[in-house]
Formats: C-alpha cells, sequence, structure tokens
C-alpha cells in the first residue's frame, strides 16, 4: 500500500479518494441516462414532425384576379 502512494504522489497527478471516484462515477452514470432520455425525446419529436409534414396537405396561394384587393 505504501508502495503504491509513493507511485502516486511520484506521477504528479492528484490523488482522488475511492469516495468521490464512486461519487463522480455515479453523477456520469446520472448523466449518462439523462442523455439517453434526451435522445429518445429527439428521435420521437422527428418521427412525429415527419410523420406530421407528410399528412399536411401543401397550401398554394390562390392568385387574385388582376386589379382586386383582399
Amino acid at each position: 500500500m505504501s508502495e503504491g502512494g509513493v507511485t502516486a504522489v511520484g506521477s504528479d497527478e492528484p490523488v482522488v479518494g475511492s469516495s468521490e471516484v464512486r461519487k463522480l462515477e455515479e453523477r456520469v452514470r446520472e448523466l449518462e441516462r439523462l442523455l439517453g432520455r434526451k435522445t429518445m425525446e429527439v428521435e420521437i419529436l422527428r418521427e412525429a414532425l415527419s410523420k406530421a409534414s407528410a399528412k399536411k396537405p401543401i397550401l398554394r396561394p390562390l392568385s387574385l384576379p388582376k386589379g382586386s384587393s383582399r
């Protein structure tokens, strides 16, 4: 154990406790779950948008006779 500590300190990298590592890993998992939900929402909305635009009739402007106004 003491050899591992010397190696960690000798590498000029910060030493982080295992509780901090677990906390950060849990945060990463939480963010990955949220990202998955948002990705699914985007895909659902894209599909709904494509279906809605496929059903929506294309409205063409009516040409008014010359000299008339709305």
